[in-house]
């Protein structure tokens, strides 16, 4: 019965964390708060990593029962596996994204100035192997943290929803970019470097 309530609650985080920042429900903020939108995404990220630390608080005091131990050659394999995503996601963060603006530094810096809402599109560094290399790095340490059942039922339900996540931003990013992206999506792929990306009409 525990697992059918964090798969609920975990979902439903999820859910809300995306409505948030949904096109929609953006635009309206925007329109309703004028200036002082500026400091809605500052609120946003506080505001989702409160509520993620204690959902996590509250699903780590369920006993689960442990399936997967670690023997010699995947204990390594995991430290690698971490180290690799870990570094992945950082490096990407500060060096192909605006770590600013994710945390809502920049907006609230920019309050009352003009903007340019699309800018450049980036494809440098890690960009150019993967249109999403945080996403990925993400799925992979969540997939090397997996020891009990428990941690299985959280980590399918974070791993949906950060591929839905994905494809649901870039239909913005398409809106945002036009053609540009469109181009990039056919010679970048989404998640995983070195494949073919999807052939888009």
């Amino acid at each position: 019965m525990e697992y059918i309530q964090i798969v609920f609650l975990w979902s439903a985080y999820c859910a809300l964390h995306s409505y948030l920042i949904s096109t929609s429900f953006t635009t309206f903020l925007a329109r309703s708060l004028k200036k002082s939108y500026a400091f809605y995404r500052a609120f946003y990220v506080l505001f989702s990593l409160a509520l993620l630390i204690l959902l996590i608080k509250y699903t780590g005091q369920f006993d689960s029962a442990i399936i997967i131990t670690d023997g010699p050659a995947l204990n390594i394999a995991r430290k690698v596996l971490v180290a690799g995503s870990l570094g992945m996601f950082f490096w990407a963060f500060f060096f192909n994204y605006d770590s600013l603006s994710f945390f809502g530094i920049r907006q609230i810096l920019n309050m009352g100035k003009p903007t340019n809402p699309s800018g450049d599109l980036k494809r440098d560094g890690l960009l150019g192997l993967m249109r999403h290399p945080m996403y990925l790095a993400l799925i992979v340490y969540l997939w090397c943290q997996t020891y009990t059942l428990m941690d299985i039922v959280v980590n399918t339900v974070l791993s949906v929803y950060v591929i839905i996540g994905t494809i649901l931003e870039e239909k913005k990013l398409v809106l945002e970019f036009g053609d540009t992206y469109v181009k990039y999506q056919q010679e970048v792929p989404m998640l995983v470097p070195f494949t073919k990306a999807r052939s888009n009409s």
